[in-house]
């Protein structure tokens, strides 16, 4: 099977492949941040990367050949490595993001936001149908969007930008706080 090469994932200027890719490249980023002893707090690890104008800034890609078998494949790998990571990091382990140092529970989160927004993007490129189940949307709202309602896939949308709720502006910008909550309420 070929790449899905031009069409764009839902109103990202991305295609569909290089919106995977980036799925792929935040995971694989995620376990990085989480995995050396002592991450840094204030950068994330140096990885280099490659950038096409208007696409993503990639450090992991794949290569066209392997077709979309090889795309899902790349995701497969870089999503078990973020599960691996968050398992063998001990709970206090914290690490630099842009939108606030986080922990493991924290870049967990951060992984399913990526997977499950992005994944509304490129099903909505696709014209495919799809949502994700509410009560893992509704726990990472809570983890990352505190002033978000609690309300599934609609509520994520809603958080991401990509969805209105009924007495909500739809967000033109918007962003996740992944420091721990408890750090917030001390």
């Amino acid at each position: 099977m070929a790449s899905p090469g031009p069409v764009t994932a839902g109103g990202l200027s991305w295609t569909v492949w290089e919106t995977v890719e980036h799925i792929a490249d935040d995971l694989f980023a995620y376990a990085g941040q989480l995995a050396p002893e002592q991450p840094a707090l204030d950068a994330y690890v140096p990885f280099g990367y490659r950038r096409r104008p208007d696409g993503p800034a990639l450090t992991v890609y794949v290569k066209a050949e392997a077709g979309v078998a090889g795309l899902l494949h790349v995701l497969d790998a870089s999503g078990g490595l973020l599960a691996a990571q968050v398992q063998v990091a001990p709970p206090q382990r914290r690490a630099f993001h842009p939108m606030g140092v986080s922990d493991p529970e924290g870049f967990a989160a951060m992984g399913v936001v990526e997977v499950l927004a992005h994944m509304h993007d490129v099903a909505a490129g696709l014209g495919v149908p799809w949502s994700a189940p509410d009560d893992l949307c509704d726990r990472v709202l809570w983890r990352l969007f505190p002033e978000a309602p609690l309300g599934g896939w609609p509520a994520l949308l809603w958080a991401t930008g990509r969805g209105e709720l009924p007495a909500r502006p739809r967000l033109a910008d918007w962003r996740w706080h992944s420091t721990p909550r408890q750090q917030e309420a001390a």
